[in-house]
């Protein structure tokens, strides 16, 4: 019971969501008539939507003052690459059947596949390297390292935008947040949450 009142508990719940959602629509017959394409939108989109989660960590901390949320950031990095894994493993293992020679030439030939695969492969060393023991072993390469999340975020949608063939509306909508929650990097944007954050809070005479 003590662990179900902590806060990480319940985010790690809210975290396999997605995957039992999954699980149950399998199971009762909900996967469409493409249930593999389902499956691999669904894990993609979810890796997606939890590096955009990630990335608002650390305005939504300048917005509210609150530094606590930092030590869900990793949590969330670490389910944004579980689905990802589910994502690659979809395609490695149903959709090509684990053929090196298919999968090899999938990745040369479609631009998409080209992009998302290469998201991936810098995801694994942002995963590796997540825990506190590498953190101090790397000292400020590990936040250097750490900034490739940026390169990933952008080539996550680009690898949707490149997927879709008619309606753009959902992977250009997470392009906008990806494009905002970048913007609120710069120092001017990190003057307006400032700014935000200050009219939240006036300033105690």
């Amino acid at each position: 019971m003590a662990g179900l009142r902590n806060p990480k508990s319940w985010l790690a719940l809210l975290c396999l969501l997605p995957l039992m959602r999954l699980v149950a629509l399998g199971m009762d017959g909900g996967l469409g008539a493409n249930p593999i394409e389902f499956i691999t939108r669904s894990t993609g989109t979810w890796a997606l939507v939890g590096l955009l989660v990630t990335l608002s960590v650390t305005p939504l901390r300048r917005l509210t003052g609150r530094a606590d949320f930092i030590r869900f950031r990793r949590m969330l990095g670490l389910f944004a690459f579980f689905y990802a894994c589910l994502h690659f493993a979809t395609y490695l293992w149903l959709d090509q059947f684990f053929d090196p020679a298919a999968i090899a030439r999938d990745i040369v030939k479609r631009p998409f596949i080209t992009v998302g695969f290469s998201a991936f492969t810098l995801l694994i060393p942002l995963a590796a390297t997540s825990n506190h023991a590498m953190m101090r072993r790397l000292g400020r390469r590990w936040q250097l390292l750490h900034r490739l999340v940026y390169l990933i975020a952008v080539l996550g949608v680009i690898h949707y935008l490149w997927l879709v063939k008619k309606d753009l509306t959902e992977p250009l909508l997470y392009g906008g947040m990806l494009a905002l929650l970048l913007a609120v990097r710069l120092p001017w944007g990190v003057a307006v949450l400032q700014a935000a954050r200050n009219r939240r809070v006036p300033a105690r005479s």
